[in-house]
């Protein structure tokens, strides 16, 4: 039986977490060290924190709450959001992270991946990629929380982000995120065949069994957000994720 991650994506602002849906209106859900404390008790694979306002806002990782949140995490913790510089990513590494996700940065100083990738090894290195359609059913790599769109083609841009030197692609539709409508199935069949290196599909996760089917498309791993940070249609805020026999029966198999 394969043993497939499950990821929960958290997203905060100003040390708030907040949800998006389609990298707009970003909810309150709660403060994020409760959530990383309940995702402990829940066993999860590993856990991203994205901070969606640190670029926009030209500031630093927020070194205090990332290691007050790290602290309290029991199982594998990536980071992302603000890292522009070597020495950012020398911090977040001290303070406990394992991963640091790179996205914005990669497309104006790709080496900063390669300087990273040699100094803590590729797999600690993650590209996020954000991508939503245009108007003429066109995929098109954004930046800056959904604010900068890339003029390189999305089959460029992924080739370019894998000579860098990253050993993880997290690969998120926009136009899906938070609206429970699946993942873009095409758009993670189309990566997934242009990139050797593990690759996590997030955006638009309607229930355990998107999961299967991004798995089946050739994601390896799977990552979502307001699936376990709400509950029922009511949106009702619950921290939550399926129990290992869930996962096993529905996913693994």
């Amino acid at each position: 039986m394969r043993r497939v991650r499950v990821i929960p994506v958290l997203t905060i602002d100003n040390e708030k977490l907040v949800k998006t849906i389609k990298f707009k209106k970003p909810n309150y859900i709660g403060d994020p060290v409760n959530a990383v404390k309940i995702f402990n008790e829940k066993e999860v694979d590993e856990i991203v924190l994205l901070d969606i306002t640190a670029t926009k806002e030209n500031r630093e990782p927020n070194y205090d709450k990332i290691e007050e949140i790290c602290s309290e995490a029991f199982m594998p913790f990536a980071y992302g959001g603000g890292i522009k510089k070597i020495e950012h990513i020398d911090k977040l590494f001290k303070l406990g992270i394992e991963k640091v996700v790179l996205n914005t940065i990669l497309a104006t100083d790709p080496q900063l991946a390669r300087k990273a990738a040699d100094k803590y090894g590729e797999q600690s290195i993650v590209a996020s990629i954000d991508v939503k359609k245009n108007i003429l059913g066109k995929y098109k790599v954004y930046t800056k929380s959904g604010q900068g769109k890339i003029k390189q083609s999305l089959d460029q841009y992924i080739q370019n982000v894998i000579n860098a030197g990253v050993g993880e692609l997290i690969l998120t539709s926009i136009d899906n995120d938070g609206t429970y409508r699946d993942y873009d199935f095409e758009l993670i069949q189309k990566v997934s065949s242009l990139t050797p290196i593990p690759l996590v599909a997030c955006g638009g996760a309607s229930d355990i069994y998107s999961f299967k089917k991004a798995i089946e498309k050739g994601a390896s791993a799977v990552a979502a957000g307001s699936q376990f940070v709400y509950r029922g249609e009511t949106k009702g805020i619950l921290i939550n994720y399926p129990n290992q026999e869930e996962l096993r029966d529905k996913v693994f198999q």
